[in-house]
């Protein structure tokens, strides 16, 4: 079991050891052996997944939305195009992380509950509380999870 009130703050990024597939639409948008996690004090691990072992032909920017993480930097959005419908918002990337976060440049992360499935192995994950984090929710995980109302402070 991990507990997510033992990752450290600031976040660390590390290897994922799991298999990490993203399903939407029909389509298998991202499939990797060589994803990354960063791990952060009451979040469940974001995944981060090499431009090579995604569907880069599948997505687009954004364009209308972006963030400012105070560890990583800059984030940019992606949306899935497939099949002539536009999926607004599904994951994000860092193009020029903030020194320390070099590794996670132009991987993007997907949002386990704005895709149809996200796996990690054979568990099927959830997703974090809340429509801000990315977050991926395993059995192995213990909480409580930031992200829900009322947890914007912790």
């Amino acid at each position: 079991m991990e507990r997510v009130w033992d990752y450290p703050r600031p976040p660390i990024v590390v290897p994922c050891a799991r298999r990490v597939r993203v399903e939407l639409g029909g389509e298998l948008l991202a499939d990797s052996a060589a994803a990354l996690r960063v791990l952060e004090t009451s979040h469940p691990p974001t995944i981060y997944i090499p431009p090579g072992d995604v569907r880069m032909d599948l997505l687009a920017d954004s364009g209308a939305r972006s963030t400012w993480c105070e560890f990583k930097g800059f984030a940019r959005y992606v949306d899935a195009v497939l099949h002539g419908r536009r999926f607004q918002a599904v994951g994000w990337s860092y193009p020029s992380p903030s020194p320390g976060y070099e590794e996670l440049r132009d991987h993007v992360s997907f949002y386990a509950g704005r895709v149809d499935a996200a796996w990690l192995d054979d568990e099927r994950v959830r997703s974090q509380p809340g429509d801000f984090y990315g977050g991926w929710v395993t059995s192995d995980l213990v909480g409580p999870f930031k992200g829900p109302p009322g947890t914007a402070g912790w």
